[in-house]
């Protein structure tokens, strides 16, 4: 992971994307809009050092951003 870690909301993102959730839904239920959500998405791409959604999630894993209960 590099130096700045997701923020609180980018984080609701990644649990929401995870919960294979599309983007739109994700908008509706965090009251935001579609591109703010791709926003998100893009940051966290960056900041977990992902290609895409698959990497996303591979990322966040290792690095517990996302647990298994």
């Amino acid at each position: 992971m590099t130096a700045t870690a997701p923020s609180k909301r980018e984080r609701q993102v990644l649990h929401l994307i995870a919960d294979e959730l599309t983007t739109k839904e994700i908008a509706s239920m965090l009251f935001i809009s579609y591109e703010t959500v791709q926003t998100h998405r893009k940051n966290l791409l960056i900041k977990l050092n992902a290609r895409n959604t698959a990497g996303l999630m591979r990322r966040a894993f290792e690095t517990k951003l996302l647990v298994i209960n």
